[in-house]
């Protein structure tokens, strides 16, 4: 999986939560990190599927999960899944008091109903 383009393992994330969904008070359920560049973004699962649509604009292709103790990498060119690949620069996750969904105080309560 090192060899694989789109992957900068010294590049650190950009925050602690979707770039995007914090800029506009938003909410994301899981949070996907670019192996490229460090952005963070949201799931699919999440209302506005802010990970993808950071690959279509920008072409970077592998994501690593952004989830405390997840460590899977996915390649949007290949449609593959990684089980294994290099370290990225720290932090892996986002912060463990952090809920999922999230952020604290901009999930609604009926969250679950919106998901998909």
């Amino acid at each position: 999986m090192s060899d694989v383009e789109g992957i900068e393992p010294n590049v650190p994330p950009s925050g602690t939560g979707c770039a995007e969904c914090e800029a506009a008070g938003g909410w994301w359920f899981h949070l996907r990190r670019c192996a490229q560049c460090g952005h963070i973004g949201c799931c699919d699962d999440s209302p506005a599927k802010h990970a993808t649509a950071h690959y279509r604009a920008t072409g970077h292709p592998v994501i690593r999960s952004f989830e405390p103790d997840e460590v899977w990498f996915w390649n949007f060119d290949t449609g593959e899944l990684f089980a294994e690949g290099p370290e990225l620069a720290p932090p892996t996750g986002h912060p463990a008091d952090q809920p999922v969904p999230g952020p604290a105080g901009r999930v609604p309560e009926d969250w679950a109903r919106t998901l998909g």
